[in-house]
Order: structure tokens, then sequence, then C-alpha cells
């Protein structure tokens, strides 16, 4: 069975950047990956989306009050066991992260452009509990988003792709 979870994945409407932290080190579950804020829904959640909103505000301080959700993308399972669902919005204004240290290293702005361009984006693969496992990856600077973070990416980019 896998537990519900959502993540917020969120354009910053000003300078066309999207918003990614790199998880704390001592966090049980990815330490230290690149990912979008996010958790668990909580049974106060009313659902994915204010579940995703919530983690936000408590891991990097984005206020609710200054997002404008614009819909959800498909839900994604993980190999960890959690189905995901990536909540896009754009955020308005001036942000400045302010990282929860128990569970985020370091908040940091990549430009939309680069993660929605499926020229960015490659497929490795790496061993996990004996089996070689595929995945998306799209390293920008010193940052290298992979697996659930990336897989999410490319279908926004996919799903922008259809539009034109």
């Amino acid at each position: 069975m896998f537990r519900p979870a959502a993540v917020l994945v969120t354009i910053m409407a000003d300078e066309a950047t999207v918003l990614l932290t790199k998880r704390s080190s001592a966090l049980k579950h990815h330490p230290g990956q690149v990912a979008f804020p996010g958790g668990k829904v909580d049974p106060g959640d009313r659902d994915a989306v204010g579940a995703a909103l919530r983690e936000a505000e408590e891991e990097v301080g984005l206020r609710q009050d200054s997002v404008e959700v614009l819909g959800t993308l498909s839900p994604h399972l993980t190999v960890t066991g959690f189905e995901v669902t990536p909540v896009i919005a754009f955020a308005h204004g001036a942000f400045a992260p302010r990282p929860e240290a128990g569970e985020v290293e370091e908040a940091f702005f990549v430009p939309f452009d680069h993660v929605t361009d499926p020229a960015h984006f490659r497929i490795e693969a790496r061993r996990w509990r004996g089996v070689m496992r595929r995945y998306y990856a799209v390293p920008w600077g010193p940052y290298y988003t992979w697996g659930a973070t990336a897989r999410m990416l490319r279908g926004l980019a996919d799903r922008l792709a259809r539009c034109d």
C-alpha cells in the first residue's frame, strides 16, 4: 500500500524559476537529495494540495497566501512506498527561502526553461536492492536532480510540450 504524499512544484512567476531544496543529510528518507518541498498527507490536511502548501510553508517559509495553485499532475509512485501528487503553483512577489534546518539543508532556484526542456534530461541507471533501475536525471550547476523529482519535472516538460 502506497502512502499519500504531495510536493509543491513552485514556479516563481516574476523570475521564471522553479524552487527546489536539498534535503537534510540527517533525514531517514532520501537524505541529501534534491527535492520539491513536500511530504506525507497528514490527517489534518484537506487533500494533497493542502499537504503540499503546508509542507512548503514548514520547510522553506513559503506563505500559502502568496501561492496561486494551478493544478496537479498525475501521482507518482516511488520505490520507497509513496504515492506523490505534484501540485503546480505560481508564487507571486519576492521570496527569500528560510530552510527548516531539520529537513532542508538548502533551498535554491533553477531556471524554468532548463527543467522544462526535454533535451536537458538524460536516462541513467544504477543497481538498487539487487535490481538495475533506470531513472531520469536533470543536472543543473552543482545540483543533481534525479529519481522521482526528475520524473515529475519530466512529466511537466512533456505536458508543456504537448501544449505547443
